[in-house]
Formats: structure tokens, C-alpha cells, sequence
């Protein structure tokens, strides 16, 4: 089994991703094409914030599914509807400032293993790249990093009740955050390397 990545926009996918694709770990499956067969066949699910979040709805049975088998699901962007049950709507920051994207890292999570997560704040000295708000923490996720001076949960895992993991990323897409220290290859790896289960949930 593959990790599936919903392709939801004009272009190509991330370079890593489409390596990935060619090594036979990732199937790269356009948002229109998607059916519950590219589900069935997925160990675990990327999307990224370009994604149809109304369209995937249409999707919710094999995509609780995936998760209730033990699969792993890597969500970018800005929760706005509840695919599955447990998930709120994200709160965007009121009136953002500098202050408000200081990042922080609640728990040493291996995606971000030796990273320093200010090193992910600014891109071009420009800060609110990597988020602007939070998917609110599900009843038992754990926050992997914090937005602001109150933490908001930016990041956050969350082992299901019924049975799989989400990771959420409030932000842009995780792979893209190059920042000035060019880390969105190494992420890219670790985020196919966790939907697969070899990285610790």
C-alpha cells in the first residue's frame, strides 16, 4: 500500500512528492479523479491547502475508513468542515502583529526533529508564512507547536478513539516551508515517511 495525495490544484506537486510518486510510496491521484478505490488501497493521506474540503465530504466513508484500519492522515491548510468526527473549524488570529507568529515547540515530535522551529517563522524575513490561526486540539491530541503568545496549537497529532492519526498543520503547506534555512525537502521526507507509519506517531 501507497500513501495517497489528493492533488487539488493546477501544476505540479512538490518535487518530493513526485519522487516519491516514481519509488512507488506515494500515488499522486487528482482531486477529480479521487474515488473510494484510492482510499482503500492508502495506508495513509496527504492533502494540502489547496484541497476541496466540500468535495471531500463526498469522500467521508472510506476516508473514516482509512483512519479506523490504523491509517494516518497529514492535513494542510484550514479545517472548515468536519469530516470526521472530533474536528472543529479553525480560528483564524484576530489582528495579527509580529508577536502573533512567534512559533514555539510544545512537543519534540520526529517530523521536526532538529529543526528549530524559529527557524520556520520568517520566509525572507517575512513572518505569518507558516500560519495566522489554529484547527482547534481535538479531545486528546497533543500540540506539537504553538502560535503567538498564547501557544495556539498550530500543529498537533491526534490519535483517534476509533482508531488512525490526523496530523493538522494550520498553515501553508508544510513541504513549502523553506523559509531561509531550506527545510521543505527534509519535511516533504518526514511527512511520507510518518503517513506510512515509520515515523512515531
Amino acid at each position: 500500500m501507497s500513501v495517497l495525495l489528493i492533488h487539488s490544484h493546477f501544476g505540479a506537486v512538490a518535487p518530493g512528492y513526485a519522487e516519491a510518486a516514481l519509488e512507488g510510496r506515494v500515488a499522486i491521484v487528482r482531486e477529480r479523479d479521487l474515488g473510494p478505490a484510492d482510499f482503500a488501497r492508502a495506508s495513509g493521506l496527504i492533502t494540502t491547502t489547496h484541497l476541496d474540503q466540500i468535495g471531500l465530504l463526498a469522500h467521508a466513508e472510506p476516508l473514516t475508513a482509512l483512519l479506523d484500519r490504523g491509517g494516518r492522515w497529514f492535513f494542510n491548510g484550514h479545517m472548515l468542515r468536519s469530516f470526521v468526527a472530533g474536528l472543529g473549524r479553525y480560528v483564524p488570529i484576530e489582528a495579527p502583529r509580529r508577536p502573533d507568529y512567534k512559533l514555539t515547540r510544545l512537543y519534540e515530535h520526529p517530523i521536526f526533529a532538529g529543526i528549530e522551529q524559529s527557524e520556520l517563522e520568517e520566509n525572507k524575513g517575512v513572518a505569518g508564512f507558516y500560519g495566522r490561526g489554529h484547527n482547534p486540539l481535538p479531545e486528546g491530541a497533543r500540540a506539537v507547536n504553538g502560535i503567538g503568545p498564547a501557544q495556539l496549537p498550530v500543529d498537533w497529532v491526534w490519535a483517534r478513539p476509533a482508531g488512525g492519526h490526523i496530523f493538522s498543520h494550520a498553515g501553508n503547506d508544510l513541504s513549502g516551508m523553506i523559509g531561509d534555512h531550506g527545510h521543505g525537502t527534509v519535511l516533504t521526507q518526514r511527512i511520507i515517511a510518518w503517513c506510512e507509519g515509520r515515523l512515531e506517531a
